[in-house]
């Protein structure tokens, strides 16, 4: 905060300057920064914990992928093995009553009518398959 006053009084006095000393608060503002400074703890490198040792588990198995061709006349295959309708219902029921089922995965023809993909996923439905998806989706983007 500077100002500057000019005494006009005609005595010929030099202008005198008036600026606010800021030696003291620059002292005050040192100290004040050595005292918090001095007065913060002290960290430590390292936390000492005792964890606990734990056994590794073994890696998991990947699971068992089953994949189901649909072809666009409605032919169906049974990870590369034609099946016909009864024979898939069959399977359906054989991996549902699994204690762990298996990952199926509907692979559908970009030219194969919705009707036959329908009707394989009604019959794992039916046969009660939980574990069961659509893959190759993006073939139908356009």
């Amino acid at each position: 905060m500077a100002s500057n006053i000019s005494l006009d009084s005609g005595s010929g006095e030099a202008d005198v300057m008036v600026d606010i000393n800021t030696t003291p608060l620059i002292d005050v503002m040192l100290v004040l920064l050595i005292m918090l400074i001095l007065t913060i703890p002290i960290q430590l490198d390292s936390v000492n914990l005792q964890m606990p040792i734990a056994q590794p588990q073994p890696p998991p198995r990947p699971p068992e992928v089953i994949t189901i061709d649909v072809d666009f006349d409605g032919t169906m295959m049974w990870n590369g093995q034609v099946l016909d309708k009864g024979a898939l219902e069959d399977r359906f029921r054989a991996n549902a009553s699994l204690p762990k089922q298996p990952e199926i995965h509907v692979r559908p023809n970009k030219l194969v009518a919705y009707k036959y993909v329908a009707a394989v996923l009604a019959a794992a439905q039916r046969s009660g398959v939980t574990n069961i998806g659509l893959v190759g989706n993006e073939q139908f983007i356009e």
